[in-house]
């Protein structure tokens, strides 16, 4: 018999993610999944789950799940209080619940999104291959409500034999590592350096597809707008106003925009953690090439 997870209350919005749909963006489909992967892999290893089973994920938690059969479950990403059976457990560690049991997510104290594997991973039935809610796509499994019923799958590996993964506190100001995008050429002398060197805000215009950032403006060199051309994670897009859009998990495909640069992969993660009103930085890895205008309409 399968068993099954009841959401006794879904927090602000939380929906199923795993590692997405990679290798589709010709037929118009993004990759979606986890928005911080590095925190649903680590809550799948802790279980002792395949790193790319389905798990949950909770903005600023908020999270009651109910557990009819016994269960082994990990909570990561933005740290938030929780308690398994009316008992306190903890962050980033295996946390065992009895049939009958409720696992509760306080509001989270910093960061913005959680993360909850339970052994065996969600088994909701894969789209495309993946079983990640894209919320621009709209494919997938719905956003989490009150009284669904989640089944639990048989996907597993050994047990990890560890009860803790510590892991470094999210900063309250995050430093974002950036690479020169194609578009530099668009914008004057100093934009990218203006970038690089001034403070952002995260604007409430925010989710899975991307934030707006308010901050110094970045001005164009030059008029008019690009055809669609193709858009990755991080990218940061920059409309009319200057003000950039940082590109998440559930980006478009395509943009119109040009992107001044692209945060480093490896710093997507806390980039899906940055919440509104957060003070974000960028540091350049590296010169702009100039050479990309070349050619370039």
């Amino acid at each position: 018999m399968t068993s099954k997870i009841e959401v006794v209350r879904p927090g602000i919005f939380t929906t199923v993610q795993d590692l997405g749909r990679p290798g589709l963006a010709a037929i118009g489909v993004g990759r979606s999944g986890a928005a911080d992967r590095g925190s649903l892999r680590l809550a799948n290893r802790l279980v002792g789950n395949p790193e790319g089973n389905a798990a949950l994920e909770a903005v600023l938690g908020g999270l009651v799940l109910r557990f009819p059969a016994p269960a082994t479950v990990a909570v990561t990403g933005a740290p938030c209080s929780i308690t398994a059976g009316g008992r306190a457990a903890g962050p980033d560690s295996p946390v065992f619940l009895r049939a009958g049991e409720d696992l509760v997510l306080g509001t989270a104290s910093r960061g913005l999104r959680c993360y909850v594997a339970v052994r065996g991973g969600i088994d909701v039935p894969p789209v495309l291959g993946a079983r990640a809610t894209d919320t621009l796509g709209k494919l997938g499994p719905p956003v989490l409500s009150a009284g669904t019923t989640l089944p639990v799958g048989r996907r597993v590996l050994d047990h990890p034999g560890v009860d803790l993964a510590p892991r470094a506190p999210l900063p309250d100001a995050p430093v974002l590592r950036i690479t020169p995008g194609p578009r530099v050429p668009w914008f004057v002398p100093g934009a990218l350096s203006t970038l690089a060197s001034s403070g952002y805000v995260a604007t409430s215009d925010a989710d899975r597809v991307g934030v707006r950032l308010s901050g110094a403006a970045l001005r164009r060199a030059r008029d008019g707008e690009l055809p669609p051309e193709a858009a990755v994670p991080g990218a940061l897009q920059i409309p009319p106003s200057g003000q950039p859009i940082l590109f998440l998990a559930d980006h478009p495909v395509t943009g119109g925009y040009p992107v001044i640069a692209v945060v480093d992969e490896a710093d997507l993660d806390l980039a899906a953690q940055v919440r509104p009103g957060q003070r974000v930085r960028f540091r350049l890895t590296q010169a702009p090439v100039r050479s990309w205008s070349a050619g370039v309409s």
